[in-house]
């Protein structure tokens, strides 16, 4: 009995820091929280209902994907990357995701296709919004392609180095071209319905290469809001949000 309780108990410390963690990964995506700002354990736990533990546990997550910057005397905020790391980032990503796209080509199924046809209108629907929330959903979309892939590997490495630039575009890019983007998702698309593979992998390359190359060497101005008030929002959605979930090999 104490076995089973001892494990009901870690099962739910587990989903209060998933909780935790897509919340403040959706605020640092779309910018809400800038780089630099801090994340106190205590006024996590008071936002979100938890102990400081359960919060610790959730920043450390964060700080595994290069979200988050842990400093001494455990002072958490969110990570900083220089320009030579953003840079270094992309061409990773690169890398990683024309791997994805060879794997896929020929191979997606109908109702994958129309998944992803689906989450690019969503795409064209957000683009009256806010920059920061077109990048969101224009990073779930390459999300969402290394899930079709079935490789747990995969998932994880491109949704870290995804998430890693999404940081990156807060800090340095110019205004971002949501229209470009979905015309090159669809472009994608097409390309894997067609099974061209070296069609797609070129897309893909020349598509995130374009969007590392719109980064400038100048920071965004900083605007100085409560940390309670900017997560706010997150925290109340947090167990309803729609953003990709990633299978429990991904989230560690």
């Amino acid at each position: 009995m104490a076995g089973r309780a001892d494990s009901s108990k870690t099962a739910e410390s587990s989903d209060k820091v998933s909780v935790i963690c897509r919340a403040l990964r959706r605020a640092i995506i779309e910018q809400a929280l800038e780089p630099g700002a801090k994340l106190p354990e205590d006024s996590l736990g008071e936002r979100f209902g938890v102990s400081r533990t359960i919060a610790r546990h959730a920043l450390g997550q964060l700080a595994a994907e290069g979200l988050v910057e842990l400093r001494r005397n455990r002072i958490a905020v969110v990570a900083t990357p220089s320009w030579q790391e953003a840079r270094d980032a992309f061409d990773i990503r690169i890398e990683l995701e024309r791997l994805v796209v060879r794997q896929l080509a020929g191979k997606l199924t109908k109702a994958q296709i129309a998944e992803l046809t689906a989450h690019v209108d969503a795409e064209d629907r957000a683009r009256d919004g806010t920059d920061a929330v077109s990048i969101r959903l224009a990073t779930e979309f390459h999300i969402l392609l290394a899930q079709m892939t079935s490789s747990p590997i995969l998932v994880r490495y491109v949704s870290e180095v995804a998430y890693r630039c999404c940081l990156t575009l807060s800090l340095y890019s110019r205004p971002h071209s949501s229209e470009c983007a979905i015309n090159e998702h669809r472009a994608i698309i097409a390309a894997l319905a067609k099974g061209d593979v070296d069609k797609v992998m070129g897309l893909m390359h020349s598509h995130l290469d374009s969007v590392a190359n719109r980064a400038l060497v100048a920071p965004s101005p900083q605007r100085g809001r409560d940390l309670l008030d900017i997560l706010a929002p997150y925290a109340d959605e947090a167990t309803g949000e729609k953003l990709v979930k990633l299978p429990k090999a991904a989230r560690r």
